[in-house]
Order: C-alpha cells, then structure tokens, then sequence
C-alpha cells in the first residue's frame, strides 16, 4: 500500500512511455539535486522561480506535455494526455506550490487558444511553448473576481477591422513573463452574451502595462492594464456565446490539476512529519508512542490514500468523455472542492503532531502549512463548488442509466474531447451509472456497509424530507447538504480504483471509518441549521453513527504508516 504515495527515491511511471518517463525523471532530479536547502530559502526569501522556467523550457517540458496532438507537427512525444499532466502536477506539489502555479496557469492559459479554431493563435501558442514560454489566463478582475458576467475589459473597434483593448485583469499568474495571455473581455456597445471575446495579448507588448505583483509570495499574480492595445484577426480566440463557454470548460480542464498539487504537498509533508516523530523522544518515549499520535497519523494517511484513490480515477473520467458521457463534470469539482480541502485537512493533522516543527525556516512542513490554504480557494472557492456539485444530486442519486465500463486510462492518447466540450450547460441533465454498484462490490467491508447506510439515508432524506422552496434559497442549508452528497460521489470512486488496483482491504476498511465520523459531522451540522425542519433534525440524527471499531485493522494500517518514517528524505 506505501508505494500509493510518491516517493522521488524510487519513482518509476512504467506505465508512461520512454520520453513522459524522463521528463518526469528529469524534473525530480532537476529538485533534488537543487536541494531541501535551496527550496526553502527561495521560498522564505519571495525569490521568484526563474531558474524553474529555465529548467523546463531547457528540457521541452511545458511543450512537450501540454502541446495538443493537432499542434505539434507530428512530434510523436506531444500530446494533451490528462494521466500524465496529473503526474506532473503530482511531482510540482510536491516541492511546492511555487513550481505547480506556473505550470497550473500555463494550463489555464491554453485552454481558450487550444479550444479556438483560430489557426494563427494555435500556431503562436504552440511556437511559444516549444521556445520555452509560458502562458496565462486574464478572466478575474480586481472589482468583479471571477465573474465573467461583469467584464471592464472592453475592445474598442479601430475602423480597420481590429480592435483596441483597455482595461485591467487581477491575480493573474504568469502576467510578468507570459507570452500569450488568453483575456476575456467585451466588445463596446454589444450587449450581453453577445459582447463577450476572447483574445490574446503579450506581456512583453508596449501597451501590456505591468502594475504589481498582488500576492506577497515566491510566486508573480500579476495586476496589469491594456491601454489601447491593439488586437487584430489573428488575435481573437472566441466571440459571443462561445467566449463564455471558452472561460468555463477552460476552468474545467485546469480545475482538475489542483488536487493533484496538494496531494503532492501532503505527500511531502507526510514524510517529514512521521520521520519527525518516530525519532523524536519525549518523556523517554518516541511521540509515535502516543495513542492520539497514532492516531492523528492514521486518520491523515487514510484520508491520503482515499484523496489518490479518487482522484486517479477520475482522470479514467476525463479521457474517457465525449459528448454522451460527461460524468467528468461532477467528478472535476469534487477532485477540487473534497480533494483540496482534504489536503488542508491532512497537513492539520501532521502539524498538530509535529507543532513547533512546522514553524522552523529550514522545515517543509512551514512550506506546505502555508501553500496548502490556497488551493480549496483557487478556480473556485469551497462554496462555488459545493452549489456546481448539487446540480448533479438528482440524477446521480435516483435516475441512473447505462455506460459501457471505463477502464484505467494510462495509455498515450490525446484527451482532444476536452477542447471541444461544447456549450457550458445542461448540467443538470448529465447522467450517471448505478452508484449503488460500487459500494456492493465492497460490502463485506465493515466500514463501507455501514458508509452505504448513511448514503442510502441521504436518498430517504431526499425523497421523505426535501429541502422546501425557502431552503432551496438557502445557501448555508444546501452547502452542508452539498458535502453529505459529496462524500457518496468520493467513496463511489474510490471503490472503484480499489476494484481496479487491489487496495489492501484493511486500508479501505479504515479509509470508510474517516467517512462515517464524517457522515455524522455534517448530519449533525445540517440538524443545527436555523432552516432545518423536525423531519430533517430526527433524520440527522438517525444519521450519527459510529465507524466499526477494529484493533487489529488499526494496527495494520499503523504499520504502513511506521514504514514511512526514513523511507523519504530531500537532500540538504
């Protein structure tokens, strides 16, 4: 079960081909021969990550992994292969957030150019990459956020058939060096939908104004202003209706990334943690003697396993959507909402042990306690996720149909559906296979039969005592129904990847014990809300039970976790 979690010291993607391997390879060693010492250093001193570009425009990285098949001029080692984008994205969290932000918003930054039929822009963005550039993805703005409805970014027509943009974007990565940044924008006096453009500007571009980096960081979220900046034929991405859709399914694509860079970081963490505290003697004791310590690490290296478990097959998801089978858009903001949040969770746990420790310069734990707040707040807050996740309740729970099985999906393909998604709508009308399947599957598990108890009370709760019309208003109410939901969708999954992988039974058993305790947890938060009627508060409380209590399982999983102490650690 340990070789679930990455470890540079003997990583080897035997899955992947020749070229995938050594790039991936070729970036752990890039890491550790830079050294724990140099990590750290640069990230308390702010230093901006200019030797991390280098390293990856020197090596074709960027290029080689995020340049669509239809892109690369018959370079058989380019393809947009979602397997190995998450592998990458792995690795980068995994010495921090500074290095996967780059990459992250490169990504962001290609979505509307590999989306457009625009063949000047592909072509731009492809000769960019393969010169070592990177990109960036102008939607937020300092007034209206993310909301794409609200735009000051407005195109000007020049009388010559272009246009002239003026306006300002905010917390945008990549804005200092990037060479095509994918803006999102409106046309002067179109109104609605209508109005709405994407094009691409050029930070190195005399009108490409630079005002400040937002963030007091290692990493650059730039502030900048077009003034007049001149966009012509060649520079316009999408138009209309389809500029919206460009902005979201490019959110979809990018979105994903983000639980693979905190598991990444909570695999780190985890490494440094219990190879702290099993060597660590209190009171003539190791800490790891401590029953809550054992504990407190047992529940973490659960919850690590379950979030990898999850979010490697959803990437079987992902390549293996098309325009009848979107199940990918239910599972991309659980990766972002569930797998983030439980990475913050995860680094809670392994800093309560380890305490003072995770506050030292020379600790990663410093690092990783302070990079892991930022990903459940990135492409979305916790919030915005949980109401996109409800959207999908009603057919998941009660109108099931029938798919052809997907399989693993690490084969070297090129995931071209995702630039060609279509409209960002009709979420409502995704369908889902049995859910119910997964979890018979394991129900001689002790903790995953009483789990599908409490799922099956949440599809009683909804038929018996629905959220009235007020309470379907209710932000707060739905939210805490919103993470009920969303641990059925979690442990669904990842059944599934225990099926396919032959997870120690023991392992998921104590997997499902984190999911009953937090089960009840929100059953008991929803009983507590103003709105909740009385049906609601007795169904709540008929929903608090107690996980199967098993010594020797726990025991078991103990040992794991004890293996890990000294199997990792970055060099000086």
């Amino acid at each position: 079960m340990t070789s679930l979690l990455f470890n540079p010291s003997d990583y080897d993607p035997r899955h992947f081909d020749a070229e995938t391997r050594r790039l991936l390879r070729a970036t752990i060693d890039w890491f550790e021969q830079r050294g724990k010492r140099t990590l750290v250093e640069k990230f308390h001193a702010k230093e901006f990550h200019a030797d991390f570009l280098e390293f990856a425009a020197k090596e074709n990285l960027f290029a080689t992994l995020l340049t669509p098949a239809a892109d690369a001029k018959g370079d058989p080692d380019k393809r947009w292969d979602t397997a190995r984008v998450a592998a990458l994205s792995e690795i980068l969290g995994f010495y921090g957030l500074s290095y996967w932000y780059p990459w992250q918003v490169t990504i962001l930054g290609l979505g509307p150019v590999w989306q457009s039929a625009n063949p000047a822009a592909r072509e731009r963005a492809a000769k960019l990459l393969a010169d070592g550039g990177v990109c960036a993805f102008g939607l937020s703005e300092k007034d209206h956020g993310a909301d794409i409805y609200a735009t000051d970014m407005v195109l000007t027509p020049d009388g010559q058939g272009g246009y002239r943009a003026t306006g300002g974007k905010y917390y945008i990565g990549n804005g200092n060096v990037a060479g095509v940044v994918s803006v999102f924008g409106r046309i002067e006096g179109v109104e609605g939908p209508d109005g709405y453009v994407f094009f691409v500007a050029d930070s190195r571009h005399e009108n490409y104004h630079l005002v400040k980096n937002v963030v007091p960081s290692q990493i650059f979220v730039s502030e900048f202003r077009l003034e007049d900046y001149p966009v012509t034929a060649d520079d316009i991405l999408h138009t209309g209706p389809a500029a919206f859709d460009a902005a979201l399914n490019t959110v979809n694509v990018g979105k994903f990334n983000l639980c693979f860079g905190g598991i990444g970081i909570a695999e780190h963490a985890f490494y440094e943690a219990i190879t702290h505290a099993h060597n660590r003697i209190l009171y003539g004791h190791p800490v790891t003697d401590f029953p809550h310590v054992k504990a407190q690490f047992v529940d973490a290296y659960a919850r690590l396993v379950a979030s990898k478990l999850f979010c490697d097959r959803a990437v079987d998801y992902f390549r293996s959507a098309n325009p009848d089978d979107r199940r990918y858009l239910l599972f991309n903001p659980v990766t972002k909402m569930k797998a983030t949040t439980e990475a913050e969770k995860i680094i809670a746990l392994l800093t309560e042990v380890v305490a003072a420790k995770s506050f030292e310069a020379d600790s990663y734990l410093t690092v990783a306690a302070t990079d892991i707040r930022g990903l459940p707040k990135l492409e979305g807050t916790v919030a915005v996720n949980l109401a996109l996740i409800l959207k999908f309740m009603p057919n998941y729970l009660f109108a099931p149909t029938e798919y052809p099985p997907v399989p693993t999906r690490q084969d070297a393909a090129d995931d071209e559906f995702l630039f060609r998604q279509g409209p960002a709508r009709g979420l409502g009308k995704v369908q889902f296979h049995d859910w119910r399947e997964a979890y018979r599957t394991f129900v001689h598990v002790p903790n995953v039969e009483r789990f599908a108890l409490q799922a099956e009370g949440l599809a009683e709760l909804l038929m018996t005592a629905p959220p009235s019309a007020e309470q379907q208003k209710d932000l707060d109410f739905l939210l805490t129904l919103g993470e009920l939901f969303t641990l059925v969708v979690y442990g669904q999954l990842i059944l599934e990847q225990a099926e396919l992988t032959g997870v120690d039974p023991l392992v998921l058993d104590q997997i499902f014990d984190t999911f009953v305790r937090d089960f009840s947890g929100y059953a008991v938060a929803l009983h507590g809300k103003p709105s909740t009627t009385l049906p609601q508060q007795q169904w709540a409380v008929g929903q608090i039970r107690k996980p199967v209590v098993d010594a020797e399982r726990f025991a078991h999983v103990w040992s794991q976790v004890e293996n890990l102490s000294g199997a990792y650690e970055m060099r000086p």
